[in-house]
């Protein structure tokens, strides 16, 4: 499968940054432990709105059976994984091959049946798909031009189905703490991981959601404590922050 060019809605640039340590997803003190560390948060904030959405008991182990799914840009499996255990039917996608490689190796091992696929989120809209739900989680502030790739994208949420997206919030305490103490100081994560300019408000955001046909529901933000070291749903939504919209039935 040939690559596809830069666009307004796929930067190669961003795609290699991540698919170069594609050996490392699954290594929770490696390149991507930030992603591992925030797991619990991202998987709890997901099953609440999936079950909320679609009237499931969320304490039950398949809570999510028979509802499909789409985790776009699912890098190594993180989420995929999980939700897949939840009973969800999955396919994740992922323009790095050796991203989806890594994931396909790790689920196969792990025994968990997923779709993984080398392709663009544009590439499986093209294709008539849809989905019960949608997720963008941590793709937003690396793609080029946001109304142009969500409005792309929303068609593949089905009538009556959810959009769920996690994003960082374009203020001055995101650019201190995700750049300048998780990138420079920290080095939780390679310096040049983050562009602040691609940094999506959450208002932005609601507004491409509503130009591309989506009702936003929810907006709830995810907060670090550096006296307890560790991460938790809040109010916050000044770096952090959840996004759900839902296409009317």
């Amino acid at each position: 499968m040939a690559e596809a060019p830069n666009s307004a809605t796929l930067d190669r640039d961003e795609v290699a940054r991540f698919a170069k340590d594609a050996g490392q997803w699954w290594d929770a003190g490696g390149p991507f432990k930030p992603l591992h560390r925030i797991t619990r948060e991202r998987l709890t904030y997901i099953r609440d709105q999936l079950c909320q959405r679609f009237g499931r008991d969320k304490t039950e182990a398949q809570s999510l059976k028979g509802l499909s799914v789409l985790d776009i840009g699912c890098g190594g499996g993180l989420v995929s994984e999980p939700l897949a255990r939840l009973g969800a039917s999955v396919t994740g996608i992922d323009p790095g091959a050796e991203n989806i490689e890594a994931a396909k190796a790790h689920a196969k091992g792990m025994g968990v049946a997923i779709d993984y696929r080398v392709a663009t989120a544009e590439e499986i809209a093209a294709s008539g798909a849809t989905f019960d739900a949608v997720l963008l989680l941590e793709v937003v502030e690396h793609v080029p031009d946001v109304p142009a790739f969500i409005a792309g994208i929303a068609p593949m949420v089905k009538p009556g189905g959810i959009m769920l997206l996690s994003t960082l919030n374009r203020t001055y305490k995101a650019y201190a703490f995700m750049i300048i103490a998780a990138e420079l100081i920290l080095r939780w994560v390679p310096a040049g991981t983050h562009q602040w300019q691609r940094f999506v408000t959450p208002e932005e955001l609601r507004a491409a959601l509503r130009a591309s046909g989506l009702t936003p529901t929810d907006t709830t933000g995810l907060v670090y404590n550096p006296l307890w070291d560790e991460f938790s749903l809040s109010r916050d939504i000044d770096v952090n922050y959840f996004a759900a919209a839902i296409r009317q039935a």
